[in-house]
């Protein structure tokens, strides 16, 4: 075999980083805009969103189900879903009040049991994650500079609230914003990361026990009223990713993605020709690549193959703007994206 001469390997690598994946649009069959997505294998998917939008495939994305909703949803808005496997899967309404609940379904979504319903008029939950189909945390708002974070151990028979005495207290007006239903990350057993915005400084708690007790620590990204951490990701116990950025600038790149390889006691800010090339809703591992990222946004997307050091533009298909959030199937380079206007796309990284 002959050896490639230098310009032609370096055509070769540039094509290839151009061609990073292959994306297709899905019809999903509402006009809501859908941030929750989850795929529990390659062909069994669940995402959701406005306007009580809880919808299914089962045959990779070729059809989707828009499921019937709870017997007692009241145009809810189900920001995050987590697939157990293809038939459970527990989802999250947010709104103040009563209308924060947690619903969960064993039968491929034909009906669905209320699980939790927030009783703090201030409350406002947020997002939510699973190391297995029993363990779980649930993240909201912070009410009266305490956070609220609530955990099961019995697949959310029951939903508890992780006691004052356990937690940091929370800056003025911090929360986790509602946008991709990834700003909580688990890895191993019991280890958890909660990204968290909207206060004066974007902040990371973390949790070493199943989320009996936490710590915090300041990041470097952008904070204020429209800006912080979106999304947070973790590979094992050590080496993580969070972006974000302000979503009133979709286009703008500043501050927006950092990394940590000490389990988040530390976080080193990616800047310049190196960062994201605009605000980021979600960012994922790719299985089976132990170092390569994808961040998406409404506006764009990015990856990376040296674990967030560096990060290049993903280029999408013409008229395809961008998605809020992304869901890898268990063990596989093929994932699904949704966002505005009930957009659903499969996509495939090569």
């Amino acid at each position: 075999m002959k050896t490639l001469k230098p310009l032609l390997l370096l055509a070769l690598c540039g094509a290839a980083l151009a061609q990073p994946a292959n994306w297709t649009p899905q019809a999903s069959g509402v006009a809501a805009r859908l941030r929750g997505i989850s795929a529990a294998s390659a062909q069994v998917a669940w995402a959701s969103g406005a306007d009580n939008s809880l919808l299914r495939t089962a045959d990779g994305g070729a059809s989707w189900l828009r499921l019937t909703p709870p017997a007692d949803a009241d145009k809810l808005d189900f920001r995050d879903i987590d697939a157990i496997d293809g038939r459970t899967a527990y989802a999250l309404s947010i709104g103040p009040g009563t209308a924060s609940r947690i619903y969960k379904t064993v039968d491929a979504g034909a009906s669905w049991l209320l699980q939790h319903v927030n009783q703090e008029p201030k409350g406002f939950l947020d997002a939510m994650t699973f190391w297995d189909a029993d363990h779980g945390l649930v993240v909201g708002d912070s009410v009266d500079g305490r956070f609220q974070i609530l955990r099961t151990d019995n697949g959310g028979k029951t939903w508890a609230a992780v006691p004052d005495s356990a937690l940091p207290p929370a800056l003025p007006g911090e929360g986790a914003y509602a946008a991709s239903g990834s700003n909580i990350a688990v890895a191993g057993q019991g280890r958890a990361w909660i990204a968290t915005n909207a206060g004066n400084k974007s902040r990371v708690l973390h949790t070493a026990d199943g989320g009996k007790s936490w710590s915090v620590v300041e990041t470097p990204l952008a904070a204020g009223p429209s800006a912080g951490i979106f999304s947070i990701t973790f590979r094992d116990a050590l080496h993580g990713v969070i972006v974000g950025g302000d979503y009133k600038q979709e286009q703008a790149a500043v501050d927006n993605a950092a990394i940590t390889s000490d389990g988040g006691k530390t976080w080193t800010l990616v800047t310049g020709a190196k960062g994201l090339s605009g605000f980021r809703s979600v960012v994922k591992y790719l299985p089976g690549r132990e170092r390569t990222l994808i961040a998406v946004g409404p506006q764009g997307a990015d990856r990376s193959d040296d674990d967030g050091k560096t990060w290049h533009p993903v280029p999408l298909p013409a008229g395809m703007a961008g998605f809020d959030t992304l869901s890898f199937a268990p063990g596989q380079t093929k994932a699904w994206a949704s966002g505005a206007a009930g957009a659903l796309a499969r996509v495939e990284f090569k």
